[in-house]
């Protein structure tokens, strides 16, 4: 596929842009490339057993289901096609299966052109047209005319790539294939533009599409769509020709078609860049570049590359440009692009004169005036006219300057003369399509009234149908009660299902439940175990050194306050633990009254208060005596117990504890027992109110069970509440619980508030 040429014309400090050419669709098919790969895994499937197995017999269907997959697979990973093409040729020989022989071939020179490995694909092509006419296979061998004269067109040979394209339009007439018949046109237009007959390129696009349309054919549709615009944009029609971009565009994106993306990126960058808008062209050629080298179309990357240059180069950053210009060049040499490397070469002085590098200039300029006099464009020329000129005055070689400018002048206005009768021809050309799809639209209504009127005569017909309808619904209404009284016995058997799942989800519940209560009672017992027998193996061993004589009577009196206090602990933790363990009775009964807070937080900071003071700590009370709850007094008497003994047991000397109360949100009042202690990290934090709570020792050695928050938390939840904690290590912890207010104070408060 040959790249299409456009000359923006610049002076000395211009853009020259050139665009990526005519779309033939001739490796990505007629095919997106979503539903190719969707065939694809269908076709693989189909094939899978044939495949794997070698001794199932080669039989035609195998091989044509080969090489379709094979033609599928070019959009995709053309290596793949390479595979299974090699794969039906070798199959198809071994039964002298000419046509799987030439269809397979032409699969194989469609990716050695693509791949640019020309004289594999001519070899392969003209191996398929002589299968072909020996088996006169019209069809095949027509649509190895249109691959033919591709692989010509992108070695710049247009006399014998338009000698295939024709053959191949002459064929599909006589055979009636109107989709061959709009390929073939759409190919001739493409060499035309090529060569720089626009009118006649466009009129040849105006056909295919035409026929596209008829039979609609969407993604062939598109490839007429971007050469229109090529067109366009060579008559500097510049929004003209972004409208039929666009158009391409959106059905290649649609439809996942990755060179029909690539192509159509590449070419509004193009609209872009010869608008100077060089920002905005450049993420749509990062685009193409991508799919493109994705696709490994060299034809396609020497363009990009050619674009990435120019782009930068009129962004003045010239050593860039020239990489990517060195890029461009390569690839057409490498690859025999003629038309690449030519355009390439006048790209390269167009940026050598931007640079004011006019020896360079003029050094390309030459070469590329010699390449485009064997080319024959009328474009190629008068560029590279227009460059070697600019190069010439730079060089201060005047006369000579003069005499290539007016060279150019005559080239250009050649080329403006044939503009003028594209601008006529394209634009009656659109008149005359519209004017079809006109008469298409009129035809389609005059067969859908002809429609309608044979309805109308089928009036004897519809009553029949209607008997045949009442018949239908009487049957309906049998399996209708067969099916309702089925949905009921589903309905029953469901609600059955129902309640097993309940009772399956109730015993699950209760084994938690259980398991819950003796993980708590094992704990319990080791808190016993290690708690109740601390103090006693203290009594057991003073008493023992009192009979032994092993201490005096005095220094036995000084013993005991010390084991009194570990006596006193662990009665306070038994009262503690038997209240929490007929809470947890199902008969318990909660003695819920109304009293205030004040009552019981002054015994308990009155009962510590020697407590605190022996470790030099302040406990302070500063509950207001109007705080009236509803709750269990003796479990929050536990509760303000725990609080303030935990609180004693984690502050230092000259630390601090208060206890407070006020009115908290929803009718509650929140108490607060803060101390300015030890605090707590965050990861002790996270360990509280749970089952399991490793106890820390206090700033004199005290020791806990660990079980008192647990308990805390749990008479809270019974009285309707909630605790919490907030704590920062080194500064202090404060705890937090809510209890219902009084109803009758908080009517109290509503009756005051609206008198007032």
């Amino acid at each position: 596929m040959k790249r299409y040429l456009t000359l923006f014309i610049l002076l000395l400090t211009a853009l020259s842009g050139f665009a990526r050419g005519p779309y033939d669709g001739s490796y990505a098919g007629s095919s997106a490339y979503g539903m190719a790969s969707y065939r694809v895994d269908s076709l693989k499937t189909l094939l899978a057993a044939s495949l794997a197995n070698k001794d199932t017999p080669i039989d035609t269907l195998t091989i044509n289901r080969i090489n379709k997959l094979a033609a599928e697979f070019i959009d995709i990973n053309p290596d793949s096609t390479i595979y299974y093409s090699k794969l039906a040729i070798v199959r198809s020989i071994a039964i002298k299966y000419n046509s799987g022989i030439a269809d397979g071939m032409v699969e194989l020179g469609k990716v050695y052109s693509l791949k640019g490995d020309y004289t594999k694909a001519e070899k392969n092509f003209k191996g398929a047209e002589l299968l072909y006419i020996k088996i006169k296979d019209d069809a095949g061998l027509a649509n190895c005319y249109i691959h033919t004269g591709r692989l010509y067109n992108r070695m710049s040979n247009f006399n014998t790539a338009s000698y295939y394209f024709n053959k191949s339009l002459e064929i599909n007439r006589r055979i009636s294939n109107e989709a061959g018949i709009a390929d073939s046109y759409h190919n001739i237009g493409m060499v035309a533009d090529n060569i720089g007959k626009s009118s006649y390129a466009l009129d040849n696009y105006f056909k295919s599409l035409s026929i596209n349309i008829k039979l609609h054919d969407k993604f062939s549709s598109a490839s007429n769509y971007n050469n229109i615009g090529e067109i366009m944009k060579g008559m500097e029609i510049y929004p003209k020709s972004m409208e039929y971009y666009k158009r391409a565009l959106l059905i290649w994106q649609n439809s996942k078609n990755i060179q029909g993306m690539s192509t159509g990126y590449q070419n509004i960058a193009e609209i872009l860049m010869l608008q100077k808008k060089f920002d905005e062209a450049l993420p749509y050629i990062r685009r193409s570049l991508k799919l493109t080298i994705d696709q490994d179309d060299k034809d396609g990357l020497a363009g990009l590359y050619r674009d990435l240059g120019l782009c930068y180069a009129n962004k003045k950053d010239f050593a860039t440009s020239l990489a990517y210009m060195a890029k461009s060049l390569k690839i057409a040499t490498d690859y025999k692009l003629d038309y690449d490397k030519t355009v390439s070469l006048s790209s390269f002085a167009s940026v050598y004169n931007l640079q004011k590098d006019y020896k360079n200039a003029y050094q390309y300029a030459t070469i590329a005036r010699e390449a485009s006099q064997k080319l024959g464009n009328i474009s190629l020329r008068a560029n590279a006219a227009l460059q070697l000129s600019s190069a010439l005055a730079g060089l201060e070689r005047f006369q000579e300057a003069f005499e290539m400018r007016k060279q150019y002048d005559d080239l250009k206005d050649s080329l403006k003369s044939e503009e003028n009768v594209q601008k006529l021809t394209s634009f009656n050309l659109e008149s005359t399509f519209q004017e079809k799809q006109r008469r298409i639209a009129e035809e389609h209504q005059r067969k859908d009234e002809q429609y309608q009127e044979k309805i109308q005569r089928q009036g004897l017909l519809s009553v029949i149908f209607f008997i045949i309808i009442l018949g239908m619904i009487a049957v309906l209404i049998v399996y209708y009660k067969a099916k309702r009284k089925q949905q009921k016995i589903n309905t029953i058997l469901e609600d059955k299902n129902h309640e097993v799942l309940k009772q399956q989800a109730d015993l699950n519940n209760q084994t938690y439940k259980l398991n819950e209560s003796n993980n708590l009672k094992d704990r319990l017992i080791s808190v016993l175990a290690h708690d109740l027998r601390a103090p006693l193996s203290t009594l057991r061993g003073l008493f023992g050194l009192l009979e032994d004589e092993s201490i005096t009577h005095e220094q036995f009196l000084s013993m005991i306050p010390q084991a009194l206090k570990k006596l006193e602990y662990t009665s306070d933790f038994l009262d503690t633990l038997l209240f929490w363990i007929n809470s947890q009775m199902e008969n318990f009964n909660s003695s819920t009254k109304s009293f205030t807070l004040k009552e019981i937080a002054a015994f308990e900071v009155q009962n510590y208060q020697e407590q605190a003071a022996e470790k030099g700590i302040k406990l302070l009370d500063s509950v207001p005596e109007s705080m009236a709850v509803t709750a269990d007094p003796n479990s929050i008497r536990i509760v303000i117990r725990n609080l303030i003994t935990n609180a004693i047991k984690f502050s230092r000397k000259d630390d601090t504890i208060q206890v407070t109360a006020h009115r908290h949100e929803d009718n509650f009042i929140l108490l607060s027992v803060k101390d300015t202690g030890v605090g707590m990290s965050e990861k002790q934090l996270n360990k509280l109110f749970r089952s399991k709570v490793d106890s820390g020792t206090g700033t004199n050695n005290e020791s806990g069970t660990g079980m008192g928050l647990l308990f805390c938390k749990d008479l809270i939840e019974k009285c309707n509440g909630k605790i919490w904690v907030e704590s920062v290590q080194g500064s202090g912890t404060e705890f937090f619980f809510t209890l219902p207010m009084t109803m009758s104070i908080v009517k109290e408060e509503e009756e005051v508030a609206m008198a007032s």
